[in-house]
């Protein structure tokens, strides 16, 4: 294996993917979220979606964290997410008066997200789902800087909230380790969950 500076995976998934970046931040609903025109009804929505997303994510999570055993490094990365993902949908669910998602119709744009979420959880190695959670991470971060927005914007909160994430803590020395650049199967489930947080914005 390649040291992390020979072998940077965690930078070179998200630069061979940046075009559907740029393209999500030039959607309409992320644009008049910058513009603070968003029209109510649809944050409303897409949040509702989001939270959709986030119970079945963190629902896999669990059932991961548990399963995997060897390596242990992996194992504790699992754990890790289960535990961070369990309270921030605990929050979520709180804030919005929500109980659970299963009176929610997830959108075909949402529902196939997580079916390909599940497809990876599987039948793929474990690492694999770690490349499948990092677009969701790492695109939100990018979007929040990208997005001008004064503090009277309405939608500034969402800004807010995601502008200093730092996925590469949990996610740069693990894909580091256990991936080469030429793991075609990892740039193609990286992309693919890419695809489908442009989608889940474009059905916004």
């Amino acid at each position: 294996m390649k040291d992390g500076a020979e072998n940077d995976v965690y930078e070179s998934l998200w630069t061979s993917s940046l075009d559907l970046a740029k393209k999500t931040l030039k959607l309409d609903f992320v644009q008049h979220m910058e513009a603070g025109d968003l029209h109510a009804e649809r944050y409303v929505n897409f949040t509702i979606q989001d939270a959709y997303y986030l119970v079945k994510v963190t629902d896999m999570l669990q059932k991961l964290s548990t399963s995997v055993q060897k390596p242990a490094d992996l194992r504790e990365f699992f754990q890790g997410r289960y535990k961070s993902y369990s309270i921030f949908r605990d929050y979520f669910l709180n804030m919005y008066f929500l109980k659970g998602v299963s009176d929610i119709k997830p959108t075909p744009a949402i529902k196939k997200y997580i079916s390909d979420y599940e497809t990876v959880m599987n039948t793929k190695e474990p690492i694999y789902f770690a490349v499948s959670l990092l677009p969701c991470s790492r695109l939100w971060v990018w979007l929040a800087n990208k997005v001008e927005m004064k503090q009277s914007n309405a939608y500034y909160a969402w800004k807010k909230d995601n502008k200093d994430g730092h996925p590469e803590k949990h996610y740069e020395k693990l894909l580091n380790k256990y991936l080469t650049e030429a793991d075609k199967e990892a740039y193609r489930i990286f992309r693919m969950q890419m695809q489908n947080e442009h989608d889940f914005f474009e059905s916004s």
